[in-house]
Formats: structure tokens, C-alpha cells, sequence
């Protein structure tokens, strides 16, 4: 739920597309087993992010400049192999400063600027979320959450049921007189359904409320054990179903939805973060009303 703050994108296809090549030359040399990865950590950790790794016209580029860059990237390309990645970045870094200085002294123009201020705030802010949602989730706030969310929530109940699926009423009540007459329904419907669970005997297997269509959910719903529905119509056709058996689904353990209640309770962190921020900041909206086609209009970007 974290990833609905807004935070800045990045565009890796340059970096890759650097690295691919490399990556297809050293792809078969020896050495990138899990130990050779496991001692390449262990002397990369004794390097301190300061490192000046180049310098653009006295700019530095430092190792906490690579692996910031590399921590942006999508995981799939966290899988190029460490000495074609850190290459592949570090030319894109010195090649990216080289473009920057060259684009500051010709002079930076207004839409550029607005793109920066929004990257920087964009920045800063998903900074920001991840400082507040990181702080540890104590089992008093797993507990609480877990209370919240499944304490008071009744039992969910579950219907495993059949049917056999035709396109007629007048079918849908043959087969019933059928079944009356003592006719086994999976044999039934292995032979005459024409939805997908036929082959199966018409199982649909164990189900909730809302799984199903509403009229096949409300004859199910009023069905007793072991009983037979009469004709039900839905958009796929006429139904004759057989309600199999009904139980209470069990509520999850706090283990199972650890996870869940965990990015819950973080995503809720932010939430009242930024409404307390809301409440003590001074917020202004001078403008006059804006038209929202306006943010179509890409000419404001010189303005």
C-alpha cells in the first residue's frame, strides 16, 4: 500500500542497455558463485561511500553515488552481474555530469527547472515515507492491528456446491425430474453440462459470498444441505445446482497475515504523519480557479 505515495521514477534503460554488453562478455567467466559474491561484500564493506571513484571538472562521484543509483534500479537488472553494473553506472554517472555541466553552462531553461523542483520534492518526500514507515512494527502494534482488522469480523461463511450448467429452463427442469427420480447429479452433469466443471461432475469447489454471480449466489445461499435448486438464470445460461456442504471459514492466524497487518500499520504511520503535517503547516491556495483541461497545456512549462 506504501506505493501509492508518489515517489520519483527513474529511467534505467540507458544504464542497462550500457551494461548488457559487458555483462554478455564476463557472463561466462568463473567467480560469480555465492562465495566469490559472499568475499566481494565483505572488502566492498570495508570501502567507505566517500570513495572518489571520478571526478567531471573537479564534480566527484563517490561510491555512495553508485550504489544509491544501483539501490533505484528495478531488481531484474540487480541481477547483472556486480563488475558490469558498477562499470556500466559509473559511466552513465560521469557521462550524465558531463551532460549536466554542459546543459548548465549553455543555461537551464524553465521547463527543466520545473521537472527538477519536482524531482527533488519527490525525493525528499519518498525519503520521507520511508523514515516514518521503517521504524520497527512492535507485536503490541501486530496484536492491536490484528484485533482491529479480524478481532471483531464475523466468521465468513463457505458453500461448496455443483451445477450443471444448460441453455434452456425446459433442460434445467428435465434434468431436475431426473435428479427427482434418483439420477446421480455428477453422472448428470459430466453428460449434460455444457459449463466447464462438467468433466468434474459439476464440483465448483468451496466458495464465499460475492465469488459467484448474484442469482447463483442467492439460490446457493438459501439451499439446504443436500438439496437441489429449481432452474436459475444467470448470463451464462440456466443453472440446476446442488449445495454440497456449508462451514465457517476459519479466521487467519496473526502469522498468516503478518505481512499484511505489518504494511498496514506503516501505510497508516504515513497517513497520520502527513495529516498532522497538514494541521501545522500553513497551506495556501492563492490561485483562482484553474480549469482542469489546463494541465494539458504544455506551454506553461516556459513560463
Amino acid at each position: 500500500m506504501l506505493d501509492r505515495f508518489i515517489r520519483p521514477g527513474l529511467a534505467a534503460a540507458a544504464l542497462v542497455v550500457a551494461a548488457l554488453p559487458v555483462w554478455a562478455q564476463e557472463s561466462g567467466e568463473a567467480g560469480t558463485g555465492a562465495g566469490s559474491e559472499a568475499k566481494a561484500e565483505a572488502e566492498a564493506a570495508k570501502v567507505p561511500g566517500t570513495t572518489v571513484l571520478a571526478r567531471v571538472n573537479g564534480h566527484e562521484i563517490t561510491l555512495a553515488h553508485i550504489v544509491a543509483m544501483r539501490e533505484q534500479l528495478p531488481d531484474r537488472y540487480k541481477q547483472i552481474p556486480d563488475p558490469a553494473l558498477f562499470k556500466a553506472i559509473l559511466d552513465q554517472l560521469v557521462q550524465q555530469e558531463l551532460l549536466a555541466q554542459w546543459l548548465e553552462k549553455q543555461g537551464i531553461d524553465r521547463a527543466t527547472q520545473w521537472k527538477l523542483d519536482n524531482a527533488r520534492r519527490a525525493t525528499l518526500a519518498g525519503a520521507a515515507v520511508d523514515r516514518i514507515a521503517g521504524e520497527p512494527v512492535t507485536e503490541e502494534e501486530l496484536k492491536a492491528a490484528y484485533d482491529e482488522v479480524y478481532g471483531s469480523k464475523p466468521a465468513e461463511t463457505e458453500y461448496n456446491a455443483s451445477h450443471i450448467l444448460v441453455k434452456t429452463r425446459e433442460e434445467a427442469e428435465a434434468i431436475i425430474a431426473e435428479l427427482n427420480k434418483g439420477a446421480d447429479f455428477a453422472e448428470l452433469a459430466k453428460a449434460r453440462s455444457q459449463g466447464p466443471s462438467g468433466k468434474n461432475g459439476g464440483a465448483l469447489g468451496w466458495f464465499g459470498k460475492g465469488m459467484m454471480v448474484k442469482p447463483f449466489e442467492d439460490a446457493v445461499t438459501k439451499l439446504e444441505k443436500g438439496q437441489i435448486s429449481e432452474p436459475v438464470q444467470t448470463q451464462f445460461g440456466w443453472h440446476v445446482i446442488k449445495l454440497n456442504d456449508v462451514r465457517e471459514k476459519p479466521k487467519p492466524s496473526l502469522e498468516q497475515v503478518r505481512a499484511e497487518l505489518e504494511d498496514r500499520i506503516r501505510t497508516r504511520r504515513v497517513e497520520e504523519r502527513i495529516k498532522a503535517l497538514e494541521a501545522e503547516a500553513k497551506v495556501e491556495r492563492p490561485a483562482p480557479t484553474v480549469p482542469p483541461e489546463a494541465i494539458r497545456d504544455t506551454s506553461v512549462l516556459n513560463d
